[in-house]
């Protein structure tokens, strides 16, 4: 698989990563853990080496995990995960940035990894308490202390991005983006591509929505957090099901699936962007590793920027309390 850089000073990873939340945490029942071991390893075999996580995905058992299925190979991937929540009895209270506790949680992660370093460590959510600046100058020191190589903001605002940058160089920045999410296009990609900082689009499908197997009818596990989104309720995946309509079209057209246009157009975007697709299941991952092959030319992006324009999509991607953690 053809290869990216994430940032000016030099982290290179696979054009398409994985995200491994999904394995764990969030989207229903936890998986069988030898049956994600397979998978991830069938994922390092067909050329992924950017492999995504974080201390509350589970909590812990994703990391847990990652370490287990990367230690035969650690020196040949790039493991990125996460710090920033507090966590207590296995849930999420808060958010926690504090210096002391970036450099508790971080040796926690690494026993979990079994990893001398952190390829990449995010600040998962911003911690309105805590200066960036205190974040960042944390993190310089891990790195002089070579517990990590290097670091990144997720869901972070772009003065926090400048901010931080300042401090200690920002690699990568992951966010949410997608042909349905399109918010970092206004400030954050303009200010990544000043500042030469890797962009890593997470839910770069739109959490399953435009793979085009989600409909009205679609009932997901009790403990699937889509359940909680307005975007999935069956009002709002009704009347977004003229996106996945356009993209049927459009992958009809290319003899691909509509999930590979949603990840391609994405790839053709920049050069440092870096979807990190999730999945399950190996026939899902094949398809989205297929989409670094399908090249989208200058008519074909045109066209489609031109079709979602005009397009409205009907409901909030977050609940109001999860999108106050977020900034853009």
């Amino acid at each position: 698989m053809e290869k990216r850089k994430l940032g000016k000073i030099g982290l290179e990873v696979s054009a398409m990563g994985l995200g491994c939340m999904g394995m764990s945490h969030g989207f229903g029942p936890v998986s069988d853990k030898k049956e994600m071991i397979n998978l991830i390893r069938e994922a390092f075999d067909k050329g992924v080496t950017f492999f995504d996580t974080a201390e509350c995905y589970g909590p812990y058992i994703n990391e847990e995990l990652l370490g287990e299925a990367l230690e035969p190979i650690r020196d040949q991937v790039v493991i990125a995960t996460k710090f920033g929540f507090d966590i207590q009895n296995g849930k999420q209270v808060g958010v926690d940035s504090r210096p002391e506790h970036i450099k508790k949680v971080v040796e926690e992660s690494l026993k979990r990894l079994k990893a001398e370093v952190i390829d990449l460590y995010y600040q998962h959510r911003v911690d309105p308490d805590v200066p960036v600046e205190d974040v960042a100058g944390t993190i310089k020191e891990l790195i002089k202390e070579g517990k990590i190589k290097y670091w990144g903001l997720s869901e972070g605002g772009a003065d926090t991005i400048r901010r931080a940058h300042a401090i200690q160089p920002v690699t990568a920045v992951q966010s949410e983006y997608s042909l349905w999410w399109r918010r970092p296009e206004e400030k954050i990609l303009p200010l990544l591509e000043e500042l030469g900082i890797g962009f890593v689009p997470f839910s770069p499908l739109g959490r399953g929505y435009l793979t085009g197997n989600i409909n009205k009818n679609t009932i997901f596990e009790k403990n699937d957090f889509r359940n909680i989104l307005p975007r999935f309720s069956k009002e709002a995946i009704g009347d977004n099901e003229v996106i996945v309509d356009f993209l049927k079209k459009e992958s009809e057209k290319m003899n691909v699936t509509p999930a590979q246009i949603a990840l391609a157009w994405l790839l053709a975007q920049k050069p440092w962007i870096v979807p990190i697709p999730g999945t399950r299941k190996s026939n899902r991952l094949g398809e989205n590793l297929g989409a670094v092959n399908v090249k989208l030319s200058a008519d074909q992006l045109k066209e489609i920027n031109e079709v979602l324009s005009k397009i409205v999509v009907t409901g909030n991607r977050y609940t109001e309390v999860l999108e106050k953690l977020t900034e853009q």
